[in-house]
């Protein structure tokens, strides 16, 4: 039997260190890396026993770690998302799944997609007020769940709009009961859990009338949106995916890339108002026609103020060897991300906001981790990418955002993604004259 080395962590009760978890979560962890160095031990919520680490070497060796040594955590995203979504497979069915949902997310059928993200935020800011302050949140979240309704599910029309009234209150309520214990009684309606299920089961039936539109469709091999590719696809076997795999797998896509990348997007104006520089210099490039400063600016934000907190992996063998450590079966390891963005020695003087850091270079992905890492890397990370860099582009060309020397916005916690306090406070004013869009131009660049 192999003997467990673990790193040091607090000696208090393990009901205590949770407590402190959930009162504390960004914090404490702040508090726990300055005792007790970049690797610790404690006891988390739902996670239970858990080995937390920020050195860039012990995150490659996990991302990289076999899946029957070493599976994906997400104890509730099964429950909430449905057994057919990614996040609850493991294993050679997770690896097949991925395959077929890769090719949607990459090259030249992005480019598809940047004209909806377009009409959406164009029709979505000609609602801004000018000369006062406001929240840019709810817009961001009205933008990134309308593109992925016409992008990912296809919907337009009566189910368009019944998804569109139905999906930010479940995800919403989802995204909490995620991150809490599944309870062992059922209260139907009078629960949480109740009122979520009564809001899938509407989805479902929405989504059911989608596909049975899709396989009707005589058209449908010319159509791009995701929903439409997965009736399409087939497995190596020829197989296809079933309605509640679909109906799950939309539902993951969503939940993954709405709230996530609305929340970067509100933190983005939050943090580029505090950097007049790094504005003025956007604002400039967009109308050259340029794009490299927007993109470091987009990696910066997430590097500065990632909305997830965590990600890790369950050891599932005997012992997991782990650069010092050995960590036995049932531990839970958890990736820093705030920890390892905010590492002097990964990123020179890293809590400044510096979009320069990352011109005509990428970040390497065993250090920068919003996305998490190794199999179970966010999917649509580079749709994500796209999609922020099209809304931030279309409000810096057409509307003129004043700067401001406010306190930051501080975190708020969302359930699973961390949001400016605030909802990221916008100052605007629309652009008399504003250029020519480059739109055109940037899509042959992303189709290239």
């Amino acid at each position: 039997m192999t003997t467990a080395t673990l790193p040091p962590g607090p000696s208090t009760p393990r009901f205590m260190q949770v407590a402190y978890a959930l009162a504390a979560p960004n914090r404490g962890m702040y508090r726990r890396r300055d005792r007790y160095g970049d690797t610790f031990t404690i006891t988390m919520p739902v996670f239970g026993r858990s080995v937390v680490i920020s050195d860039p070497a012990e995150i490659k060796q996990l991302f990289q770690t076999r899946t029957d040594v070493a599976e994906n955590l997400e104890p509730n995203l099964g429950r909430v998302l449905g057994p057919g979504s990614m996040f609850a497979l493991t294993g050679e069915e997770h690896r097949r799944r991925r395959k077929l949902l890769v090719p949607p997310f990459h090259g030249r059928r992005l480019a598809a997609y940047e004209t909806i993200v377009e009409e959406e935020t164009v029709r979505e800011l000609a609602s801004w007020s000018e000369g006062r302050a406001f929240a840019t949140m709810p817009s961001m979240m009205r933008i990134t769940l309308n593109v992925i309704l016409r992008a990912v599910f296809g919907a337009e029309g009566a189910e368009f709009t019944q998804l569109r009234e139905l999906l930010p209150a479940m995800v919403t309520l989802g995204s909490r009961l995620a991150v809490l214990p599944v309870p062992t009684v059922d209260w139907g309606r009078w629960s949480p859990w109740g009122r979520f299920w009564a809001m899938r089961r509407e989805y479902d039936a929405i989504v059911e009338r989608l596909i049975a539109k899709a396989e009707q469709d005589a058209q449908l091999d010319q159509r791009d949106d995701i929903l439409a590719m997965m009736v399409q696809s087939r497995y190596d076997d020829g197989s296809p995916m079933s309605h509640s795999e679909i109906a799950d797998e939309l539902l993951a896509l969503l939940s993954a890339g709405h709230e996530t990348t609305a929340t970067t997007l509100a933190w983005a104006i939050e943090r580029i108002r505090r950097h007049p520089a790094v504005l003025r210099d956007l604002v400039a490039e967009v109308d050259a026609g340029g794009k490299a400063l927007r993109e470091a600016t987009i990696v910066e934000v997430q590097r500065t103020r990632p909305v997830i907190d965590i990600v890790g992996r369950k050891v599932k063998a005997e012992s997991l060897p782990l650069g010092r450590w050995t960590i036995p079966k049932g531990y839970t390891v958890m990736v820093s991300i705030a920890l390892i963005h905010d590492d002097d020695a990964v990123f020179p003087n890293a809590r400044r906001f510096d979009p320069s850091r990352f011109l005509h270079t990428k970040p390497d992905l065993y250090e920068w981790i919003p996305f998490g890492g190794g199999t179970r890397r966010c999917i649509g990370a580079a749709f994500a990418n796209m999609e922020m860099n099209v809304v931030l582009r279309t409000l810096l060309r057409d509307f003129t955002l004043e700067p401001t020397d406010e306190p930051d916005e501080r975190r708020h916690s969302r359930g699973i993604a961390n949001a400016p306090a605030k909802g990221g406070l916008a100052v605007v004013h629309r652009r008399v004259a504003p250029p020519l869009a480059t739109a055109t131009a940037e899509r042959s660049e992303v189709a290239s």
